[in-house]
């Protein structure tokens, strides 16, 4: 089966159309700092999103839905802290929001990304460093690509400003969160 791909300055890129990020094959993941000298790592169980490739890759754009009540990082009491007012404040607000506004640059197969990031009622610009990792036919007959993408947000830029000092000095949680992205897109009929 052939793969439907296309020559881009020495990539081979998917085809132009809409792909839908595979909902078995992604992670929507975050670290962040815990007591100033460990990390905490977390995901979004449940994500959805949608790849429109151009006829101008350069073109392309990214819409994407997070659901804030699918926040896991494998501690139950700090996951349901992490859902109320405190942070996501998941009820009133069930969802973040990412849309992409333009690619600011490319160079090989990385991609900068320009978007805007809605957590609560907070829209902020974001720059997503996209990895394009190949485009591929599955053994099903979808027409795949995988791809990765990382940025760093300021959390308190979106409001999610609680935290306690610690008497040595220094934050129970760091300020700086970064995300990491990696996932699948099927081309949709």
């Amino acid at each position: 089966m052939t793969v439907n791909t296309r020559e881009f300055e020495g990539l081979q890129i998917p085809a132009a159309g809409t792909y839908e990020l595979d909902a078995a094959h992604k992670r929507v993941g975050f670290v962040a700092k815990h007591l100033m000298v460990s990390k905490v790592r977390g995901q979004f169980a449940e994500a959805s999103a949608t790849i429109v490739v151009a006829e101008n890759p350069l073109e392309s754009s990214v819409t994407a839905t997070i659901k804030a009540a699918s926040i896991e990082t494998g501690q139950v009491d700090r996951d349901n802290h992490l859902r109320t007012g405190d942070f996501l404040e998941a009820e009133k607000y069930p969802t973040l929001e990412f849309r992409s506004t333009g690619v600011k640059s490319h160079a090989g197969a990385e991609f900068v990304l320009d978007g805007e990031l809605t957590i609560k009622d907070v829209t902020k610009p974001v720059e997503l460093v996209v990895e394009f990792e190949g485009a591929a036919t599955s053994p099903y007959g979808q027409h795949v690509f995988g791809f990765s993408a990382t940025t760093e947000i300021d959390r308190e830029d979106w409001g999610l400003t609680w935290n306690v000092a610690l008497e040595t000095g220094g934050v129970l949680i760091g300020k700086k969160i970064k995300i990491e992205i990696e996932g699948e897109a099927v081309l949709q009929a």
